[in-house]
């Protein structure tokens, strides 16, 4: 492709299939996530095809959704455009049953709406987006995600927002282990305890709001490690999330920044570096509390 025709790709919002510098993980179900991808909470649909346009042209593989964000079509446009050109293999993408679709059937239900949305043939993974133990219906709306899983419409299942007691009765009551728990974690809110727990039983943690919504961009200790190293505060957090092997999916609204979160895999914080970093610890969320959702 010449300069012209990639000026040409970029104005129509086709994304050449450049190889991605992104390791993956292993799932213990055999498939492989990226340890980085785009997050896209709060885009506004109208944004949201663009915006994944371009994390897929400066590198990104994985594109997390849900149905409550409202901006599934968005990242299915993105991705078809992706693939006139790229592989599907090496796309990755996520999306979330929302609350009101607990149970068997409304999970279900709530599938066939989000892939009509996301107009792909299959989803790379599909989560529970929130336990919502009140209702007492995610052992049921678990089962309807395993036979998506057996019936080819998914690669693979997890949970988001799931505490210990809730992981520990899908593991007592259901035949498959979630593959990843996608939680809010970053220096504020460590989460080791069930960080462990999901190191014990084959458990992927995935990190939402990974830069505690910008609060922990702020804080003295990241900036002074950001100074030392040369980087900038997010990619410091972002560092720091990998080399504790939680993956993260980061947002960003300019390309600068979309690359930016990217640019983490060249270099490594030291120990005392990491000591400085666990001590921020101070159990602090920024969102939602998984027993007061739903």
């Amino acid at each position: 492709m010449n300069g012209a025709e990639a000026a040409r790709g970029h104005r129509l919002g086709r994304v050449s299939p450049m190889t991605s510098s992104v390791p993956r993980r292993a799932l213990a179900d055999g498939t492989s996530i990226d340890v980085v991808g785009f997050g896209v909470y709060k885009v506004p649909p109208e944004d949201t095809a663009t915006l994944c346009s371009t994390a897929l042209d400066v590198g990104y593989r994985l594109l997390d959704t849900a149905a409550l964000y409202g901006n599934e079509a968005g990242v299915g446009r993105a991705a078809r455009q992706f693939l006139e050109t790229g592989r599907r293999e090496d796309l990755f993408v996520t999306s979330k049953v929302w609350n009101d679709d607990h149970g068997y059937d409304a999970a279900l239900r709530a599938f066939d709406t989000s892939m009509e949305q996301l107009g792909l043939e299959y989803l790379d993974l599909y989560l529970i987006h929130w336990p919502c133990a009140a209702k007492d219906l995610y052992v049921d709306t678990w089962r309807a995600l395993e036979r998506l899983r057996d019936e080819g419409r998914v690669r693979s299942i997890g949970v988001s927002n799931f505490q210990q007691p809730h992981l520990e009765r899908l593991l007592a009551e259901t035949d498959t282990p979630p593959a990843l728990n996608q939680v809010e974690l970053h220096p504020y809110l460590q989460q080791r305890d069930l960080r462990a727990f999901h190191e014990r039983h084959g458990i992927l943690t995935q990190a939402w709001s990974p830069l505690g919504r910008g609060h922990v961009l702020e804080d003295p200790v990241i900036q002074g490690i950001a100074d030392e190293l040369g980087r900038t505060p997010a990619q410091v957090v972002l560092r720091w999330h990998l080399q504790q092997d939680v993956l993260t999916i980061p947002k960003a609204s300019s390309r600068e920044r979309i690359a930016s979160n990217l640019a983490v895999f060249d270099v490594e914080l030291d120990d005392a570096q990491l000591a400085a970093l666990h001590a921020l610890d101070r159990d602090q969320r920024f969102g939602s509390h998984p027993d007061r959702v739903g």
